[in-house]
């Protein structure tokens, strides 16, 4: 059965914001600031960090969270996407939102195959 899409219009505002509010599992732990985007109609994340006690490894124990853009908060649950190629649009879609001077090392370092491999797509729970 295919994943539900989350809805235009908050794909249209996670396309817009340089950084949302993500929080991982069922817990009341606090949102964290990650940098989206959006390929097609699909939400994408990497965690720069991808440690034992990050947001990533919180999600791949329990797949529910909530994100945050705006005022808006919505419960959400992630699933690891698969494919080079749609990898290669997620890195693409990061150096087209991201390309300040600021930014270009982290875009670079998202595009190694460590940090590829940490990508979750976000889904409506």
């Amino acid at each position: 059965m295919p994943a539900r899409a989350l809805s235009g219009p908050l794909v249209a505002a996670l396309s817009h914001a340089k950084i949302i509010g993500l929080k991982a599992g069922r817990a009341d732990h606090r949102f964290i600031g990650v940098w989206v985007v959006v390929v097609g109609n699909r939400a994408f994340v990497r965690p720069w960090n991808d440690k034992a006690s990050g947001w990533r490894r919180a999600f791949l124990d329990d797949p529910v969270g909530m994100l945050q853009v705006g005022d808006r908060q919505v419960r959400i649950r992630v699933r690891a996407p698969r494919g080079e190629r749609l990898w290669d649009r997620i890195d693409q879609a990061y150096a087209e939102k991201y390309p300040t001077p600021g930014s270009r090392a982290y875009v670079r370092g998202f595009r190694t195959p460590r940090r590829r491999a940490t990508t979750l797509e976000l889904l409506p729970r």
